[in-house]
């Protein structure tokens, strides 16, 4: 959990690049390619999953910057650049808009570099999230974000892959106590919404060593005294959507849910 994380196993899989590797993208290992294997096995749509995370990332991260007047972003366990990463969509509404990504897996920092060489208002930093101390106080964190100003925690896919001995409600809640009211929480997760869902996350549990699919009511343990932003904790595509959504959703669609909360 050091601020430093130099080196990196390529012969163990990392969960930034075994989701770059589900979605297609190309930095990512063999060990990381075998995993993305094994998920297809298990749900040849994993792919699909993928992108509904990160579309619901888009829009969240609008709905926060647009409706809700956020000009901070704290982004953890951000992972590797894809389609609309935050800092692309929060300073489309406003050039100014600050953003912090954390991620523990040092390619992200090299490559998240070499991406905001020229972007004064971006930061990305190698940190482990589940040491929420460490990464409130690094440098980076302190000179980009104001903590007396209201700020979006993010952690959009991310909390599922911490086992529920590391208390993920309690992680939720250190980060909440360190910004003031009128900051918001922003999480997506997996969801234990059946006989499929539990396939997937053995095969999660199996190959890469985390992926817990929590069901809805573990999963408002995370929201507790927030006040919810409609439509509440729901299916992904369900979240605001940015187009018609069919009444059945596909399996997909409901393995994970999401949710925006604000700090009273």
């Amino acid at each position: 959990m050091a601020e430093q994380i130099d080196a990196f196993d390529v012969n163990t899989p990392s969960i930034a690049r075994a989701y770059d590797a589900v979605l297609g993208g190309k930095d990512n290992y063999q060990a990381d390619r075998a995993v993305a294997d094994h998920l297809r096995a298990t749900l040849p749509q994993i792919g699909e999953l993928a992108w509904l995370n990160r579309a619901v990332l888009g829009r969240g991260v609008r709905y926060l910057a647009e409706e809700a007047g956020i000009r901070q972003f704290l982004d953890l366990g951000a992972g590797l650049p894809t389609m609309e990463n935050t800092h692309q969509v929060a300073q489309s509404v406003d050039p100014a808009a600050r953003v912090v990504y954390v991620d523990i897996d040092p390619i992200v920092l090299a490559h998240g570099r070499a991406l905001l060489a020229t972007n004064d208002n971006t930061r990305v930093v190698t940190a482990d999230l589940r040491d929420s101390s460490t990464v409130l106080e690094l440098a980076e964190v302190r000179e980009m974000i104001d903590f007396s100003e209201p700020v979006a925690i993010m952690l959009v896919g991310m909390l599922h892959h911490l086992h529920d001995d590391e208390d993920p409600a309690g992680i939720v809640k250190a980060y909440l106590d360190a910004v003031p009211s009128g900051s918001y929480v922003f999480i997506t997760h997996f969801c234990d919404s059946g006989d499929e869902a539990r396939e997937l996350e053995k095969t999660f549990l199996t190959f890469l060593g985390t992926g817990r699919f929590r069901t809805t009511d573990e999963l408002s343990e995370f929201f507790a005294g927030l006040e919810m932003v409609e439509p509440g904790l729901v299916y992904l595509p369900r979240w605001r959507p940015d187009r018609i959504v069919r009444d059945k959703l596909t399996l997909p669609e409901r393995l994970m849910v999401g949710a925006i909360a604000r700090k009273p």
